[in-house]
């Protein structure tokens, strides 16, 4: 009421007062300038560098220096906006005029050392040095990325891993100096995620000693192909190899489709993909062979190989397993697409909590200034669960590339699901966080050079590449109720995975949830564990009755969907907080303990809140699920006054965010379109 009749007394003030008063008034009436929230925002309560450090895992100084080395270079489209230097492509060139930028740019940093040691340094530290490099060249431009991944990670990961002793002799070294550029050619227009499926088809000519290579029908043209449509002179050709009228299952093979001079080769036919949504600084291609004949060593022998004469050679006998055996390596993709969905989170994230730390709106009490965007509570809500989400994932894929560099025979089953399950949550995060941001910017939020809105065309295809996202997490459910049948039927206990904790009693979780319940590690693990336990076992008993009643395994665990998707979640989500618990522990007691542990509780209690299966399986009474929500909100407050400290631990250069990030006003005024 009070409001209503402020509001009509102004009215009235306005309506009555001479033109006079009303000018001097107007003319009296100030300006919004920028103030940038380091003058506004508290100071740091923990050390900055060393959350940074713990973000990134590793590599910090590698990272610096490639962040700076591409800064530098005019090649990189650095541009003034608003006093502030810039780096990103230039989205106004035509499709052809990226690819060539992106591969001038490849050029650039092979001449610099960005690649020594990618393919032939073996070690553990080359490789996470790899992986770090990879992932700033990403938060750069995502066709940069792309297009050297195919190279590196795709086509030369597979002659590391498919090959033998003669392949990496005389491919690895030419092709991490660029002298062969690879293209990793398994995709077909028909075939995408059932590899198996795949429709090329490989015969072998015993008198010539040679693989004859065959697109058979249009449906088995190769589609996707990054780097086919103008640059690559190699393959890695996926085909189904058929010896003596068998078929011995999908193999690969290195297929050369240009001269060093650009030309097709013969008997190879090439279109490109055209423009797409995003990355159209990769040239996707398809490629279709007729009769291509290729030597007998190009077969990728590390699982099978042929004999001069034609025999097929393998030690492992079973096609089910040869064919795990032969896709196991192939995880690399999909530990990268994971780390590299944070780091783009962490972009948008960065540039949208950091002009709401400076954009205002509205004033909620007469003649006061208009509020901050973050303070707004709906503003906290919609971005700091984020953020802490994005801290979490991020401590993720940290553990998934440790184990990735280091891993083992034994570790295989373990990364695939890992990678898998994160790759699908961390590329699904990502696309929600950047939505999210590009909305919480408003208007600015649609202008290509404020980067949110075009992150969002140029990663869209991470939920479907390297496996679609629902699909790998059917999978995963698939792997878990094999874990159970397991443990069940041959009565022994859950072994890897994090199942560890099938094998005690459920926790029984607390009625009543006050402030310090729900802010527990123990608390919130137990929740976890809960809904992991009685997911997979309603996922198990649901499959176990359907065979029951006559239906296939197989079909079963299709019509068991929905229970399979939840269970996937849970799983990932669980694996998550478990390495957030870890990180958490192994920090020493102080603030960024402290601070650590807010996160913690908000990415946990976050997940609770937003996922419906606390309430329809009755983890969480009524009651309790809106005492989570309420306490959501009381941790947005409570990491209000960090956020600036918080996006600043993600170490990413003031060039590779955006004009809103700093001085808007400034870089919207008429000097700035003048200049």
């Amino acid at each position: 009421m009070d409001r209503a009749f402020w509001r009509a007394r102004v009215i009235k003030n306005h309506l009555t007062q001479d033109p006079c008063t009303q000018t001097r008034s107007l003319s009296g009436a100030p300006c919004l300038e920028y103030s940038p929230p380091e003058l506004a925002e508290p100071a740091a309560a923990f050390d900055v560098a060393a959350m940074r450090a713990l973000l990134d895992g590793h590599n910090v100084a590698e990272r610096d220096w490639l962040f700076g080395l591409m800064t530098q270079s005019k090649l990189f489209n650095p541009r003034r906006v608003g006093g502030r230097v810039f780096v990103a492509p230039d989205y106004n060139q035509s499709m052809e005029q990226q690819r060539e930028m992106t591969m001038r740019r490849i050029e650039f940093l092979l001449e610099r050392g960005v690649f020594e040691g990618w393919l032939t340094a073996g070690t553990a530290e080359g490789e996470l040095r790899k992986l770090a490099l990879q992932e700033v060249a990403n938060m750069y431009d995502h066709s940069l990325a792309i297009k050297f991944g195919v190279h590196f990670f795709l086509w030369g990961g597979a002659i590391q891993f498919f090959g033998t002793e003669r392949h990496h002799v005389k491919w690895l070294r030419d092709t991490e100096n660029y002298v062969v550029k690879g293209c990793f050619a398994m995709t077909e227009l028909g075939h995408g995620s059932n590899v198996r499926g795949i429709e090329t088809v490989t015969t072998y000519d015993p008198r010539a000693r040679e693989f004859i290579i065959n697109t058979p029908c249009e449906s088995a043209q190769k589609y996707w192909i990054g780097g086919a449509a103008n640059h690559a002179t190699h393959t890695v050709a996926f085909s189904q190899l058929n010896i003596n009228g068998i078929n011995q299952g999908v193999h690969a093979f290195i297929v050369q489709i240009r001269d060093a001079d650009g030309n097709i080769c013969p008997n190879i036919r090439i279109a490109d993909c055209g423009h797409k949504i995003g990355l159209n600084g990769v040239d996707n291609g398809r490629i279709w062979f007729d009769n291509v004949r290729i030597p007998r060593e190009n077969l990728l022998n590390s699982v099978a190989d042929i004999s001069p004469d034609g025999e097929y050679l393998s030690a492992i006998k079973d096609p089910d397993q040869r064919f795990a055996a032969f896709l196991a390596p192939l995880t690399a993709g999909r530990v990268i697409l994971a780390a590299s969905a944070i780091y783009s989170a962490k972009i948008g994230l960065a540039i949208a909590i950091r002009y709401a730390l400076s954009r205002r709106a509205f004033s909620i009490a007469p003649n006061q200034p208009e509020v901050l965007l973050l303070d707004y509570p709906s503003h906290q809500q919609r971005l700091l669960p984020l953020l802490a989400k994005t801290y979490a994932m991020s401590f993720s894929a940290n553990h998934l590339k440790m184990i990735y560099v280091k891993r083992t025979p034994e570790l295989n089953k373990t990364i695939h699901i890992l990678s898998s399950a994160f790759k699908a949550s961390f590329t699904w995060h990502n696309m929600r966080t950047l939505q999210e941001c590009r909305e919480a910017c408003g208007g600015q939020g649609l202008k290509t050079e404020n980067r949110i809105g075009h992150l969002k065309g140029e990663k869209d295809v991470q939920s479907t590449f390297e496996g679609d996202n629902n699909v790998l997490m059917q999978q995963i459910s698939k792997t878990l109720f094999a874990e159970y049948l397991v443990a069940r039927k041959r009565n022994k206990p859950f072994k890897g995975l994090g199942l560890e904790h099938m094998n005690g009693p459920c926790p029984v979780l607390p009625q009543q949830l006050p402030s310090t319940v729900l802010r527990s590690d123990q608390f919130q693990v137990d929740a976890f564990h809960v809904r992991e336990r009685d997911l997979l076992n309603r996922f198990a008993e649901e499959i176990l009755q359907r065979q029951a009643q006559g239906e296939r395994k197989e079909h079963a665990l299709l019509s068991s969907y929905q229970l399979a998707e939840d269970l996937g979640r849970a799983f990932s989500e669980r694996c998550v907080l478990q390495n957030f618990v870890e990180v958490e522990e192994n920090s020493p007691a102080g603030s960024l303990k402290d601070m650590l542990a807010l996160l913690r509780s908000m990415y946990a209690l976050t997940c609770m809140e937003e996922d419906a299966s606390f309430l329809r399986y009755g983890y969480l009474s009524t009651e309790n699920a809106a005492a989570v929500r309420k306490e959501v909100a009381k941790l947005c407050s409570e990491l209000r006054p960090h956020a600036l400290a918080l996006v600043n631990s993600f170490g990413i250069p003031d060039a590779y965010l955006s004009p809103i990030a700093f001085n808007w006003v400034e870089a919207n005024s008429w000097s700035s379109v003048q200049h």
